[in-house]
């Protein structure tokens, strides 16, 4: 993360969940913490600190944390290389999926077994090369190893962040387009009427510009439609 900007999962996932309407997504799918790609696997923390991050609550004791900077860096960097040889699976012959030997580990990181062993079994963290080796192996950077809790989240999180305001920023240029380029009574059945007039007004005008006027005049126009349909219920007048 940049320096001199604070993680801040909270606030993140709260700027996600107000683009899910636009991009027709679920909170629960979304921002899922457990299961192969929830924000636990994805981060490299427990689900309980995730849960924990994302209420703004503090870690659970006994967790991330503790006295001694530098142990506590070591065991953060080891307990996530432990967390993803068990969560990052191979497919075995038999069709099922079995964790990485330590040595095929070893052998992409460019170290020994034995000494990953030891250092699984001490404690005692890699140095970055090595570190960044493992990480490498698996697939991950090794930001994901040494961020601290807060951190390891909002990473993850401002990732689906972004994926879902440029999903949601193509989808509005999509709209403006197809308004542009609708008659100006609207096609039949789509009912776009004076929003297809305004963007046709707009046509000329920077799609910064004109894309909150439409959406506005979108919204408008959507909300009168939707209570024309409460007085006028189907069958009403039969």
């Amino acid at each position: 993360m940049s320096e001199g900007i604070v993680a801040d999962p909270v606030r993140t996932a709260q700027r996600i969940t107000a683009l899910l309407d636009g991009a027709g997504l679920e909170s629960r799918d979304v921002l899922r913490v457990e299961g192969e790609g929830g924000l636990s696997y994805a981060s490299g923390l427990p689900v309980e600190h995730v849960r924990a991050l994302l209420g703004g609550e503090p870690l659970p004791q006994g967790g991330e944390g503790g006295a001694d900077a530098t142990e506590e860096r070591h065991r953060r960097v080891v307990s996530r290389i432990v967390f993803l040889r068990r969560t990052r699976l191979r497919s075995a012959p038999d069709g099922g999926r079995r964790a990485y030997s330590l040595a095929e580990i070893a052998a992409g990181a460019g170290t020994s077994a034995q000494w990953l062993d030891k250092m699984i079994k001490t404690g005692k963290a890699p140095n970055l090369d090595h570190a960044a080796g493992i990480a490498g192996f698996f697939g991950e950077s090794i930001e994901f190893l040494v961020a601290e809790p807060a951190e390891a989240l909002d990473r993850v999180l401002q990732l689906i962040h972004k994926d879902l305001l440029e999903r949601t920023v193509a989808r509005q240029d999509e709209d403006i387009r197809r308004l542009r380029s609708a008659g100006a009574e609207g096609s039949e059945g789509s009912d776009l009427g004076v929003v297809a007039y305004a963007a046709r007004a707009l046509a000329d005008v920077p799609d910064d510009t004109a894309q909150p006027i439409i959406a506005l005049i979108e919204s408008i126009a959507r909300r009168s439609r939707e209570e024309r349909a409460r007085e006028n219920p189907p069958g009403a007048g039969a």
